[in-house]
């Protein structure tokens, strides 16, 4: 089943208007990831789907069904809708087979042990049905919550910031064990996140949102390598700031030229802000034929990546200070000397931002 939101705005007395005429439509089987930054409305978003928040302009359709609109509310049990919470809100005086079987009171009770344990075993954990959530780690527990809002089977599942909670290294394996468990199932499903790295591993689309609005709506390749706004290519990743001026349709920078992909934002002539993806600074030899002059600043491994700080003249007798990504074989010492120059396919020419 689908979901739609359209024409969805939404207003706190204490925030002021925190939707504004939001059209979103999340199709079968698709994973759906609601990004951006906290107040931007994500979470605003997710309880009206549930119910836990009266719509009051608009309407959201299940599958074509109208299940809300302003003054008429198809209640949160009745509308097929799961939620697992950011702080996964388990029963602690329950057990995990207890906490899965809360959503399952409507199911006949011959069919109740077998749907438990179905759920408990799409994520791994049909072993732990009597123990108790504080005997959990985090990351089980999160799985709970999980298994507990797929057990009714919904026809569309919301996660609000469920990984936000674990450390660093289990939030990648967690985050990848819910990934297989979304697709296998094959339920819509919406997930609110601020992490952009996340919304990029779960999601087959990402609708990146600003002050109540979509900035911009896609696969995730789209947002990060064809952002249509400052705003969409800052927030998706690191950029390097560039000065620059359009001059024969090109973007002139201290480092090369690139052609904007749209008609330029500016007239010949005019300032432009280049940025750069630092897997776009392209790290040559210092008696390369191509590139800029550049002074290495430092060189850190990072795992998959070796991050280089590069400081090179901006023209105007100051220094622009640059990151470049390199694989992680990659070594430079501070001081080295090198030449830089830039991809075209990670760069973005926007108009200068406003003072």
């Amino acid at each position: 089943m689908s979901i739609r939101f359209e024409g969805v705005s939404h207003h706190y007395p204490e925030r002021g208007m925190v939707l504004r005429e939001l059209d979103l439509e999340v199709g079968p089987g698709e994973i759906l990831c609601l990004l951006g930054p906290s107040g931007c409305g994500k979470t605003t978003l997710l309880r009206l789907a549930s119910g836990l928040e009266p719509l009051q302009r608009g309407r959201i359709t299940l599958d074509g069904r109208l299940i809300a609109e302003p003054g008429r509310e198809t209640p949160p049990e009745a509308r097929g809708v799961g939620f697992v919470f950011q702080d996964y809100a388990l029963f602690p005086h329950l057990t995990v087979e207890e906490n899965v079987a809360f959503g399952l009171r409507a199911v006949p009770r011959g069919q109740r042990k077998w749907r438990i344990m179905d759920a408990l075993a799409r994520v791994g954990l049909e072993a732990f049905a009597t123990a108790w959530p504080h005997m959990l780690s985090g990351g089980q527990q999160q799985r709970v919550a999980l298994a507990r809002a797929l057990a009714p089977r919904p026809a569309v599942l919301l996660l609000d910031e469920a990984f936000a909670s674990l450390d660093a290294r289990l939030r990648e394996q967690v985050r990848d064990d819910t990934l297989h468990v979304l697709q296998e199932a094959g339920i819509a499903t919406l997930i609110v996140t601020h992490d952009a790295e996340e919304a990029m591993f779960m999601a087959d689309r990402i609708a990146l949102m600003n002050e109540g609005r979509i900035e911009q709506l896609g696969p995730p390749s789209a947002l990060y390598l064809a952002p249509m706004t400052r705003f969409v290519a800052t927030f998706l990743g690191e950029v390097n700031r560039l000065p620059g001026r359009m001059r024969d349709g090109l973007a002139e920078t201290p480092i090369g030229a690139t052609k904007p992909r749209e008609p330029a934002p500016v007239a010949e002539g005019g300032a432009v802000e280049v940025l750069l993806r630092p897997e776009g600074l392209r790290v040559l030899p210092a008696d390369s034929n191509s590139g800029t002059s550049a002074e290495v600043e430092a060189c850190r491994l990072l795992g998959a990546t070796t991050l280089v700080h590069l400081a090179v003249a901006d023209g105007q007798g100051g220094l622009l200070h640059l990151h470049a990504r390199l694989p992680p074989g990659a070594w430079l010492s501070r001081g080295d000397r090198v030449a830089v120059a830039m991809d075209p396919e990670r760069a973005f020419v926007f108009p200068p931002e406003a003072p």
